[in-house]
């Protein structure tokens, strides 16, 4: 990013934006391979098609269907993307995926947190979900501190064909 700082001034959580599109593609191509280490890579057509995917993302969050997020470091980089879809009565599933370089420091679980508390505030859901595969020991830990539960087995064709837990928390 320039010397400007990141996309819409202050660090911190942000709703994703059309500026946040170079950001989020050096996030994703810096952290792939420590992504795929714990989660299904997104494969060579992911970064050939990016464009054409992030405006996707973007009309499909217009659209109510779903709620993305990044983290904006100081300087403008990308530290995690947390992303909220499948948006509706009342529910959604959560994902996300924090740099390798601020894994371990609380950043996921502070997130997940203030996430937990945007989607009931402003958008109005009472209950979020989220699968992890059984691999994903750090996952499984942020979800934990963050106050969701095991409810049984998460669908593997959502984990790239892994085995693992579909988590829940209700928001209110």
């Amino acid at each position: 990013m320039t010397a400007a700082g990141p996309p819409g001034g202050e660090p911190g959580l942000q709703r994703l934006r059309a500026e946040h599109g170079p950001a989020v593609l050096a996030f994703e191509h810096e952290n792939r391979g420590y992504f795929a280490a714990s989660i299904s890579d997104r494969g060579d057509e992911f970064f050939a098609q990016f464009a054409d995917r992030f405006r996707a993302l973007l009309v499909e969050q217009e659209s109510g269907a779903c709620a993305f997020y990044v983290v904006v470091a100081a300087d403008g980089a990308i530290l995690g993307r947390f992303n909220l879809y499948e948006v509706r009565d009342g529910s959604a599933e959560l994902g996300y995926r924090v740099a390798e370089a601020a894994a371990g420091q609380g950043l996921a679980t502070a997130t997940v947190r203030e996430l937990c508390g945007l989607a009931a505030t402003r958008l109005g859901l009472h209950t979020l979900r989220a699968a992890v595969s059984h691999g994903n020991a750090g996952s499984r830990r942020v979800l934990a501190k963050a106050g969701f539960v095991p409810v049984g087995p998460a669908d593997s064709a959502r984990l790239g064909g892994k085995q693992g837990t579909l988590y829940q928390r209700s928001l209110t």
